[in-house]
């Protein structure tokens, strides 16, 4: 068993980190908010009063943080990671923050600290069952080390070089958003047409994107959009993918009209909702 450190304990951290310490390892947790680390002590965690202190003597370091700014303040500010991070330590960016952003990190590290992307597809109910797919980028030894530690959590797999994580992400989340907005102009369009909103679920539910509709036909059903997965957070994924697309030449039309529908539902206050919400703004547009 490995002494690992844990680096942000929101609504998918704090259960990633659980799985963690189900599995036997020594946990060192730190939350931004303090009060966040108290369940995970409960459990057997260690809780740090800063994100150097978690860092000290840890193996592995893992981060997962909300944007690219959460990252740099918890790794490059006051009592940040770089002050502890020793030669021979790993750490474990699970963050979805981009390829420029990783890139920038392991940039203004010591080369003598392994840093490894492993951004995950799932959202509460996956992490908590260690069910996540995790998209790891690391140099074949590397991964060698980091695929026990992240077992635990879900599916690994290795997508390439350092970096290759982050940019497996940012591809399966642009995947993510044209799929919702297209359930929801599939909505709008069915109530347009006058078809009856069961039966159209029904039909939806058998179509290309039928694993969508069933997962969120509950919620659709309802008007209630408990967040599994915020919406403000899918909204700064699909910046992410608009921002790597005009970097990389590419023009992306699905991706930035999705972001434009999330855009639209954050401003009408969904951002605190799942990011399934964002269905209701498509459907009462006129």
């Amino acid at each position: 068993m490995a002494k690992l450190a844990f680096l942000g304990l929101g609504m998918m951290g704090a259960p990633m980190a659980a799985r963690l310490l189900g599995a036997g390892h020594e946990v060192t947790v730190w939350n931004r908010t303090a009060g966040k680390c108290g369940p995970l002590a409960e459990q057997g965690a260690t809780a740090a009063s800063s994100p150097k202190a978690a860092a000290e003597g840890a193996e592995f370091v893992i981060t997962m943080l909300a944007d690219p700014e959460a990252l740099e303040a918890v790794v490059f500010g006051g009592g940040g990671l770089a002050a502890a991070l020793a030669p021979g330590q790993v750490l474990i960016d699970m963050s979805t923050v981009g390829v420029d952003a990783f890139q920038k990190l392991v940039e203004r590290l010591p080369e003598t600290v392994t840093v490894v992307d492993a951004p995950v597809r799932g959202s509460i109910p996956q992490a908590t069952s260690g069910q996540l797919v995790i998209f790891v980028g690391a140099n074949p030894p590397d991964f060698e080390r980091v695929q026990p530690i992240l077992a635990p959590m879900g599916t690994v797999h290795h997508v390439g070089g350092p970096g290759a994580g982050a940019a497996a992400k940012l591809v399966v989340n642009s995947t993510l958003g044209a799929t919702i907005t297209a359930f929801g102009e599939a909505l709008a369009l069915g109530d347009a047409l006058g078809i009856d909103r069961a039966a159209l679920l029904d039909v939806l539910a058998e179509s290309a994107i039928g694993a969508t509709v069933k997962a969120k036909r509950a919620s659709v059903e309802s008007g209630d959009y408990p967040a599994a997965f915020k919406l403000s957070l899918a909204l700064k994924d699909l910046r992410l993918v608009d921002d790597a697309a005009r970097q990389s030449g590419r023009e992306l039309r699905v991706a930035a009209a999705a972001r434009e529908w999330m855009e639209l539902a954050d401003q009408e206050g969904a951002g605190h909702l799942d990011f399934s919400a964002v269905i209701t703004t498509i459907t009462e547009r006129r």
